[in-house]
């Protein structure tokens, strides 16, 4: 079995769509949200664009849905200031989040409406924590928040465990330092100009490769679902299930393989150096057990990982991993 065909099995393995292995394409993501500002200073013209920011808005949230590869993804919209769902979580359907982003209103008040960001944050974090991760947050706004609690702080005392990925309106400074603050929270964040995404497709297609989905030709693919808990190199009855679709495909393909193991960012490097060395040497052991050969097989611990963000706990559980690479 040729590499990209054998990584393609696996994409199937691990939960992507029939339509991931054919495009050569898998998802970086599970889910994603449009959380689109709402507020008064959005219905003001965009002097470039000659059209109210929310109009821009929706015109590049559009270009970017038909941008997103039928990867499998769930996704959901919604809107701050004031706060509210837009679309319901589910089956990403590019019509239904095109009919939502077209549902908003150019028309709303400018003058009498205060922008509370932290407070819709609040409001829509509750949502956030049944969305399937790794999850994307794209964020559409100005920046511009002058009441209630800092947005910042909303999303770092929510524990929300989702990448913020920003697309900027910002127009003053004030905004632009808001979104910067935001973006700070996350190493994973992708902060554009809204107008970049607007008027130029090579910008909006990196944005939404960057944001949304990685190619097949890397050398290493995740082995989704076998992930271990702190501190463990156990595997889980889900791992084991995962492994044992997996051992029939490599014993199919019969190249030898390098199975890598890493762990969160807590701890001393020597520690976890070990530790990963063991969570390798599981995977390994299981899928000798499934009747692989044991010399066709590497195990190598890598130590910690930084590839999900270590400050939450859904980060830090996707870093205790195991990758493999078809020799």
């Amino acid at each position: 079995m040729k590499f990209k065909s054998l990584i393609a099995a696996f994409a199937l393995v691990l939960g992507f769509s029939s339509v991931a292995s054919a495009n050569g394409l898998v998802r970086s993501v599970d889910s994603f949200d449009y959380l689109v500002d709402y507020s008064g200073s959005m219905m003001m013209t965009q002097p470039e664009a000659k059209m109210p920011k929310i109009e821009v808005a929706k015109t590049v949230l559009n270009r970017v849905t038909k941008a997103i590869p039928d990867l499998g993804y769930k996704a959901s919209m919604h809107t701050l200031a004031p706060a509210g769902e837009v679309v319901a979580y589910g089956d990403f359907n590019p019509a239904t989040l095109e009919e939502g982003v077209n549902s908003l209103s150019s028309e709303m008040p400018i003058f009498g409406r205060k922008t509370a960001m932290g407070n819709g944050i609040n409001s829509i974090a509750p949502a956030y924590g049944d969305m399937a991760r790794p999850t994307a947050i794209i964020l559409v706004s100005d920046g511009l928040n002058n009441y209630g609690v800092e947005p910042v702080k909303a999303i770092v005392d929510n524990n929300i465990g989702a990448c913020f990925h920003i697309i900027s309106f910002a127009d003053t400074e004030e905004g632009q330092a808001t979104l910067d603050q935001i973006a700070k929270i996350n190493s994973c964040t992708v902060m554009v100009n809204g107008m970049d995404l607007y008027n130029d497709d090579a910008a909006l297609n990196e944005f939404v490769q960057k944001v949304f989905y990685d190619g097949l030709a890397k050398d290493a693919l995740v082995l989704r679902g076998v992930n271990f808990a702190f501190d463990s190199a156990d595997l889980t009855d889900e791992a084991k299930n995962i492994l044992g679709d997996v051992a029939v495909l490599l014993k199919e393909d019969g190249n030898a393989v390098v199975l890598q193991g890493y762990t969160d960012s807590v701890g001393s490097d020597a520690y976890n150096q070990t530790l990963s060395q063991r969570r390798a040497n599981s995977v390994k052991a299981y899928l000798v057990e499934e009747g692989l050969e044991a010399d066709k097989i590497e195990a190598k611990g890598m130590g910690k990982s930084f590839k999900y963000d270590n400050n939450n706990a859904d980060g830090r559980y996707l870093n205790r991993r195991v990758e493999v690479t078809v020799k």
